[in-house]
């Protein structure tokens, strides 16, 4: 999806990339609150969320050195376009109250199966690996009344795109849905 938005000329700020660089910022002080998952000196991010993952409460405690660096990040970026329309990708975007903040949101929905199978192969995290981290989310339900927009990612790429295409045309008054 964001791949589409950005050929279409949309910018798109990806809040996974935005928490990866709050991470390497705030290496030092993850290491002393994670001390096991830190491996040849360095913080190993897959150890850190089998940690953080499986204990509510170490993951309040990550949360709270990341999030603020991820959302200081985020307003450096915005600070930086020039655009009407910016795009976010914001893996807990409804668990954070952030919508609240934004004009709208899009949910692209898929099937539990479906969304494991994708992360799996995207990520190589292991079946366990992803429920842990579905567990750790809203229920996708709770996620579909809350949206402003839902998608349904189900079918084809182009089922897809069409259904973007119709956002992008509501949100922009007709004027610049996409290519076609």
């Amino acid at each position: 999806m964001a791949a589409l938005l950005r050929s279409w000329g949309y910018p798109v700020l990806d809040l996974d990339e935005l928490a990866a660089r709050a991470r390497e910022n705030k290496e030092e002080a993850l290491k002393r609150l994670f001390p096991e998952a830190v491996v040849g000196g360095r913080l190993d991010r897959r150890a850190l969320a089998r940690l953080v993952f499986s204990d509510p409460e170490r993951l309040k405690a990550l949360e709270a050195v990341v999030h603020p660096e991820v959302r200081r990040l985020l307003m450096e970026e915005l600070s930086r376009l020039e655009a009407p329309l910016v795009f976010l990708e914001i893996p807990l975007l409804f668990e954070k109250g952030w919508e609240g903040r934004l004009h709208g949101t899009l949910l692209v929905a898929a099937p539990l199966e479906e969304r494991v199978r994708r992360v799996m192969a995207r990520s190589g995290l292991s079946r366990e690996e992803v429920l842990a981290r579905e567990r750790a989310q809203m229920p996708e339900e709770e996620k579909r009344r809350r949206a402003t927009w839902t998608l349904e990612n189900t079918g084809s790429l182009e089922d897809l795109e069409r259904a973007l295409k119709a956002v992008l045309a509501e949100l922009t008054g007709g004027a610049r849905g996409g290519p076609g």
